[in-house]
């Protein structure tokens, strides 16, 4: 194997690990703990306050 083929292998490693953490770090920003929306709560919060 050619040495330009194993930096190949190691850079798509390297671009699924990344583009994966990047995902999971987004969904994790818009979700809470329990799987809820974040955005969506502070709507419902706000029409409850107004009620």
């Amino acid at each position: 194997m050619a040495f330009g083929d194993i930096l190949y292998i190691i850079a798509m490693f390297l671009f699924a690990f990344i583009t994966f953490g990047i995902v999971k770090n987004y969904y994790k920003s818009k979700f809470d703990d329990e799987g809820r929306r974040i955005d969506m709560q502070d709507e419902v919060a706000k029409e409850e306050k107004q009620d």
